[in-house]
This record gives C-alpha cells, structure tokens and sequence, in this order.
C-alpha cells in the first residue's frame, strides 16, 4: 500500500465491535461510544506491514488510551483468522501479537536501541539484548499482552497506558539496583508519547525458562486434598503449606528492598482517614451495581472505620499493588515476583503511590481463598468439601504470614498482629473482586462474597 494512513481511519471504525471481544481489554462492563486514533507509527512497511496506535477508547464519560500492534497483509493466512479485525482497502488487518512474522521486528528494534516516530526501544544499561527471533504471545495473559521470543526473553505490552513511567518499570530498576534475587532480569524497555509526556508502553525481561505459576501451583494441591477427603492437609501428598511460607519470606524480602531503594514513610492520620474515603467510596460504588453485597454494607463500613482508631504508626511504601498466586513464579532457586502494574483498574496516581505493604500480604491472603475455592464453582453445594477448601485456604494463609513475619522489619512484624488494618485492607480489595467478576466473571462472584460473609462473621465474634 502506497500510504498506510489510509487505513487507520476505516480501521478505527471497526474498533467498538472488535475491542470488547480482547481479554485485555478493561471495559467490558460498558458499551463503546466511539474510538478516536491519538497517533499511529509504521514498524514495518511492505507486505506485512506494522502498525504501532495509541487509540482513545470512549464509554460514555469514561476515556482511557489503549495500544494496538495492527498488521495487515493482501492475504491473510488460514492461522491468523481469529486476530482478524477488518478487511480495509481490500486489505485483512489484524491484531498483530499472534504473527511470529512480525513480531521479532519489536525485539530487533530495542536490540538495535532505535528511535521510530515517536517510540524510543531501549536495552538497559548493562543488558546484552540479541534480536533474529520470533516472538509468540502467552495466553494466560489478562489486562496486558506479553510475548516470548525463544528461551530468552519476554516482553510486556501495556495495553492500558498512562502518562509517566510505568510502576512495573520504576520498580523492577529499583529492585535490580538493590540486586533482589525475587525478579527477572530487566533488559530493556519501550517509552512512547502521551499526551505530550514520555510514557511505557513495554518492558523487556528475561524469560525463566524452568518456572512454575503459582497458581498452577496451588489449585493443583487443591485438587489433591479433594480428592483424598479424609486425610489431614499436612499428610497430602501436595501439600503447599511449606511453598506458602517460602513464599512469604520472599514477598517480605522484595519489600525489605523496595523500602530501601525508594524510603519509607509514616502515615499520618489524615491519610488514615483519606483511605478509608476510598474504601468507603469503592464500596458506596459497587453496592449499587451489585445488589448481592449490600447486606454485608454495614459490617464492612465498620470494619473501614477501624482504621481512624488505629494508634500505633503505619508504615508506607512502594509495594507490589495486585499481588495474588498468578503473579508469582516458581523457579528451582525460589520464588519470583511479577508484574508491578499495580490493579490494572486504578488511577495511575494510586497505583504510583506509597501503601501499606500490608495490602500485598491481604491481596496473597484473598488469592489463597481463590485457589480454594475455585473447584467448588458451578458445582452442587457439598459441605464437606466446603470445609476442605477452608481447611486448605487457612493453612496456607497462616504458612504465608509465618514465612512473612521471619523476613520482615520489626516495624511490621507479624501480620496478623495487626489486625484493623489487614482485616480493612482484605475486605477492601474482596469489594473490589465483586466488581471485578460482576463485569467479567459472573459465575465467580460468590467466591469474594462468600469471603466477606466469612470476615465479617470473624469481626464480630472476635
């Protein structure tokens, strides 16, 4: 095609029908006004060409940029029917990330350190990055796109962009200065233009090629505890009680670092009280679209006014943000933690900001009820195998908060001695999770509610 701009128009108009069908896409639970183009770069021009777009994404009065890799050819293989977007100017245009052909172009680029329009490919001072490889999307990802080019490296597309430097990139160099053994090497990066200010849109790492998801993990060691009813947890043959606890210690040891890297702070009671704002907003805000958790309203706001009682300090600081089971892997040297995005949802300016790592610890704890219950879905009520995945859920959270109190600092200590606050914080983000399978898991919902009948009924039988 002899100006590929013609396109973006007509494609563009394809984008309120094809984005919601995208598992990365966050806004499911609203219809598309309109998609306008922000800025459009050719990675590769010919046949396949490259396309690299900023587009604004509008759901009434809600707008929020996304990144699309587009690729078009004059025909489109057989494979690559189901990343088909539109046929534009007699040309098929698709999402790019499923077509090893293109794909390689991203990584040769930041081994090459090239500027391209607007987008800056960058290796990290130090990092050796080779380029010659393709590159094939995993799956399993949700609100990003990543893509792994042989055993060598995995690279993150951010879909969801914000002005500034990603968290996930701010963090992962602050750990690596402070040489953290619980992350993957960070390689290389990929900066673009927003709104007139630098902002990520990919970060390179090298990819562990002997790791094991957490989450895999856990649900497996679930499924052998059902299916041996009568045998105590401890005497399972998968029992991950003794991972839980390993776990811990590395989560507290990525904090220990984090602090040191990027400080610490105090919370005063005024930000105590700015929290709690939140999460009675969060809550105000979900009761009203889902119906199910307004009996447990009044037990939660409770539990978020405890806060304003708390006397002892809070200390704050940069954490992880969305820490659960899927973002931690299991290599033969121990733990790793990924993905410092923070809640995919929230406002780059609370994603960015200093919390109590506590929220970390009460995200692993709800995830550990997840893992449990996650067989129990869809499935007749046995109250048998109820009491099984509580059994297995509070063996693991209580091994988890073992491993974290050996690792970390005096000033934190044991989570579970502080109680208000990690009880608020686990309430808060199950709130959350109701909105979260609301929109987008509906079969799922009593898992997070079930959860806060369970929490609520412990605060008030102490």
């Amino acid at each position: 095609m002899s100006d590929p701009a013609e396109l973006i128009d007509p494609l563009v108009s394809e984008l309120p029908k094809w984005l919601p069908t995208q598992r990365w896409f966050g806004g499911k639970d609203r219809p598309i006004t309109s998609v306008r183009p922000l800025g459009t770069t050719v990675l590769q021009e010919g046949d396949p060409l490259l396309l690299h777009m900023i587009v604004e994404v509008y759901q009434g009065d809600r707008m929020a940029p996304y990144q699309l890799v587009v690729a078009s050819r004059d025909q489109l293989p057989e494979y690559l029917g189901s990343s088909w977007i539109g046929t534009e100017r007699g040309r098929p245009c698709y999402e790019a990330t499923g077509d090893a052909d293109v794909t390689g172009r991203l990584l040769d680029l930041i081994a090459e350190g090239a500027d391209v329009g607007s987008l800056k490919f960058r290796h990290e001072p130090g990092a050796e990055v080779k380029g010659g490889l393709r590159g094939r999307p995993i799956t399993s990802e949700q609100s990003n796109t990543s893509l792994v080019y042989g055993n060598s490296y995995i690279l993150k597309l951010f879909r969801k962009l914000s002005p500034g430097e990603n968290p996930d990139l701010l963090l992962h160099r602050a750990l690596q200065e402070q040489g953290c053994e619980h992350i993957a090497p960070l390689l290389g990066s990929i900066t673009g233009d927003l709104y007139g200010e630098p902002a990520t849109v990919g970060m390179l790492q090298q990819f562990i090629t002997d790791a094991v998801d957490g989450w895999a993990m856990a649900t497996t060691s679930v499924r052998d505890l059902m299916a041996d009813p009568e045998l105590p947890p401890d005497q399972v043959g998968g029992d991950f009680a003794g991972e839980s606890q390993r776990l811990g210690q590395a989560v507290a040891k990525v904090h220990n670092d984090l602090r040191r890297a990027l400080g610490e702070q105090v919370a005063e009671a005024e930000h105590l009280d700015e929290v709690v704002k939140i999460m009675q907003a969060r809550l105000d805000s979900v009761a009203q679209v889902v119906p199910e958790l307004a009996e447990y309203a009044p037990a939660l706001r409770a539990a978020f006014e405890k806060l304003r009682e708390l006397s002892g300090p809070v200390p704050m600081q940069y954490i992880h943000g969305d820490l659960h089971l899927g973002q931690v892997l299991r290599t033969v040297t121990g733990w790793l933690l990924l993905d410092f995005e923070g809640e995919p949802a929230a406002p780059l300016a609370e994603r960015s900001a200093l919390r109590s790592p506590l929220r970390d610890v009460a995200g692993m704890l709800r995830s550990f009820d997840y893992a449990a219950h996650q067989m129990l879905i869809g499935q007749p009520e046995d109250p048998k195998l109820t009491e099984r995945a509580l059994e297995w859920s509070r063996r693991n959270r209580d091994a988890f908060c073992d491993g974290y109190a050996k690792a970390a600092p005096e000033s934190i200590g044991d989570p579970r001695s502080q109680v208000h606050l990690l009880r608020a914080l686990e309430l808060d983000k199950a709130v959350y999770e109701v909105a979260y399978e609301h929109a987008n898991r509906p079969e799922w919902l009593g898992v997070p509610l079930a959860s806060i009948a369970r929490i609520a009924e412990e605060a008030s039988n102490p």
